[in-house]
Parts: structure tokens; sequence; C-alpha cells
């Protein structure tokens, strides 16, 4: 599994080791699944609401598509456990799904016309 991390903030960018073991722990079943995880850390202020930090976390599965989540919190960490925590949430879930049915819920042909 590779874990990819991008942040154009310099306080985020001080995260980055901690972003990858965190990813790659959260992730660890799910390595046989899961080829490349992309996290990107940005942080926007608005004077309204303050100061938020944005985290994207980008799973890719072999055959399976992507999975992207996306959020927001006061701080890094609490927005790249939550992020990484609904990315592994997701992606059990739907691997339970096939599992249990043997196959997709789509058949590939659908003859109920």
């Amino acid at each position: 599994m590779e874990v990819f991390f991008e942040s154009r903030n310099t306080e985020g960018a001080k995260l980055r080791e901690m972003a990858l073991m965190r990813a790659r722990f959260v992730l660890r079943r799910l390595a046989w699944l899961v080829p490349t995880v992309r996290v990107r850390l940005s942080g926007t202020t608005d004077p309204a609401r303050g100061t938020d930090k944005h985290c994207r976390v980008e799973v890719e599965t072999h055959g399976r598509g992507a999975v992207i989540v996306h959020t927001r919190s006061g701080n890094w960490r609490a927005a790249l456990d939550t992020a990484l925590e609904r990315a592994a949430r997701l992606l059990l879930r739907a691997s339970r799904r096939i599992d249990a049915m043997g196959r997709t819920r789509r058949p590939a042909l659908d003859f109920r016309r």
C-alpha cells in the first residue's frame, strides 16, 4: 500500500509523518484491497467561522473504484482521524457486502425488462 501526502500549508506539512503513519495503521487490515491512498491537508480562514482545517482522503481500490472522504475540523489531527475512520468504514462495508453475496449488487446483465 502506497500512501501519498500533500499539503501546501507549512503547518500541515509538519504533520506529514504522523499522517502517513495514521493512514497505514488505520487501513492495515484492508491493505489487500487498497493499493494507493492520498491524504491532502489544507486550511481556510473565514472571518465569520474562524480557521477551518480540511482533510481529503482518497483511497483507490483494486477494481472497485475509489472512496473519497472530505472532513473539516478545528485541527488537522481530528480532521485526519475522522476522514480515515470514515474511509475505512466505507471500504469494510463494501468488501463485506461483496463477500457475503459473492458478487456485487448490480448484475452485469439485467433480463427483467
